[in-house]
């Protein structure tokens, strides 16, 4: 007999479509999601930190990397999500393929991966609004734009302590009440607001490149300080482990299945269209930025490029960029947010989470309960936790994932053999496999804190679990 631990999902279950959401996007809407939600804070913000904390110019090496590494979890990602069409991304995969217990774990992982990455967007997305604002002569004060106890400097010159990053809060409560109007509404406005943020980033590229100093590339991989990660070739690949929230997007794609109108199909097309397209646009955008401004110049930046333009003395273009990457934020959050509360409605709906959260507006046909929760969660992050922190917490959860859904592809090719496979990944097990050892490789990376506070936030998983989920499964009630 199958201890309730390991008890798996078959594959037909786990791919149950029976959650009461709409199914209105097509392909192009999720391909858009995923652009929408990968070009966002990973790349007008983390870029200038882990360029200026991490590998200087060779950020854009990091960024490879990530890229290949995500490339092998990104296949592994489509086969499952043509196999398994559900709004649960890893969690449901590790389900039908792993047992109940790494399915919690997953899950709980995903919305540490969501909740913290949001509340990263929204603290970048408050710098750049500040820049925008100050530019338009109606400056925030800055003790309002910056966890607490972060040194500030008032328009007259005193260095004080910042209160909290009120801007980023109220971002977060935005975009939460548009998701409760309901997704085909939302949807729209997402996909416009990506056409923006692209041209944004043609606009930046084009304009900037003339400006980029050679000097500013040299050295290339600066010599390692004597600490593992700051600065050398693990400072490359810890800006690696920092540039995998960057590519966060992809992976949502796969949240939204129950929302899709043909997932099997839908679902692969969104998540390998969008990875290739902010692939090469991250490489780009990386080279050209620390071209045009000095790394060391980047270390605490939030809206580096804000500062690239301010550097390259582009006036005329400043305002339209600055309020082309702050509206282009909406979509990110969107995107995230919606992730978070597919993610809970899954597992309510298995009974590993109460009821509640499975519970959707009679009108809007959204998850209200689950959107409401993670407001008030990702808003006190924004508000009180330093940027560099979130995002090294998102990217930990990331790759676990990510690892998990490598994994999953050779388990359920011996488990599920016959099981129907709109796309399946070449080569056999290489590149899960591969997909599991890059991963792997970047995660080891990060700091031991990092690592610390994923372990701290698992074993309170693991408490709810054995409290309350283990008892109230669907398969023991099944």
């Amino acid at each position: 007999m199958t201890t309730p631990l390991w008890r798996t999902k078959p594959v037909s279950s786990a791919a149950d479509s029976q959650t009461g959401l709409r199914r209105v996007l097509g392909p192009w809407q999720l391909v858009a999601l995923g652009i929408g939600v990968t070009i966002g804070a990973g790349l007008f913000s983390l870029t200038g930190v882990a360029a200026g904390q991490n590998a200087g110019p060779a950020v854009t090496l990091s960024f490879v990397i990530a890229a290949v590494a995500c490339g092998f979890a990104g296949l592994c990602y489509g086969e499952l999500a043509g196999m398994i069409p559900s709004g649960g991304s890893a969690y449901s995969y590790a389900y039908a393929s792993m047992g109940e217990l790494i399915a919690w774990m997953i899950g709980w992982d995903l919305v540490l991966e969501y909740t913290v990455g949001a509340a990263t967007v929204a603290s970048s997305w408050s710098g750049y609004l500040a820049s925008l604002l100050g530019g338009w002569g109606l400056p925030i004060d800055p003790r309002l734009l910056a966890p607490p106890l972060t040194p500030v400097t008032l328009s007259d010159g005193t260095i004080t302590t910042a209160w909290f990053n009120l801007p980023a809060a109220c971002a977060l409560w935005i975009v939460t009440a548009l998701l409760m109007r309901g997704v085909s509404e939302s949807a729209k406005v997402n996909t416009a607001v990506v056409v923006i943020k692209l041209a944004v980033v043609a606009i930046v590229i084009v304009v900037c490149a003339p400006h980029v100093h050679m000097a500013n590339y040299h050295p290339f991989i600066p010599e390692n300080t004597g600490t593992f990660g700051s600065f050398g070739f693990s400072g490359v690949m810890r800006a690696a482990g920092m540039a995998f929230f960057a590519y966060l997007g992809f992976d949502i794609v796969s949240t939204a299945a129950q929302d899709s109108r043909n997932p099997a199909r839908n679902i692969p097309i969104g998540i390998i269209g969008s990875l290739l397209v902010c692939s090469v646009v991250y490489v780009i955008f990386s080279l050209v930025l620390t071209g045009v401004v000095n790394y060391r110049l980047m270390a605490n930046d939030p809206s580096p490029v804000a500062t690239a333009i301010d550097t390259a003395h582009l006036p005329w273009v400043a305002s339209l960029v600055k309020l082309g990457i702050t509206s282009g934020y909406v979509s990110v959050l969107f995107g995230m947010l919606l992730g978070q509360a597919r993610i809970f409605l899954v597992m309510s709906h298995d009974g590993l989470l109460p009821p509640l959260f499975a519970r959707l507006n009679t009108r809007t046909r959204t998850p209200w309960t689950s959107h409401l929760l993670f407001a008030v969660l990702t808003s006190l992050l924004a508000a009180l936790v330093p940027i560099g922190v979130l995002g090294n917490m998102t990217s930990i959860g990331t790759l676990l994932a990510f690892i998990i859904v490598c994994a999953s592809v050779p388990v359920l090719r011996r488990t599920q053999p016959d099981a129907p496979r709109q796309f399946r990944v070449p080569g056999g097990a290489i590149i899960p496999v591969l997909g599991v050892l890059s991963c792997g490789a970047v995660m080891v990376s990060l700091d031991r804190l990092t690592w610390i506070r994923l372990i701290v936030w698992l074993i309170i998983g693991l408490v709810i679990y054995f409290v309350y989920g283990i008892r109230n499964s669907r398969l023991c009630r099944d």
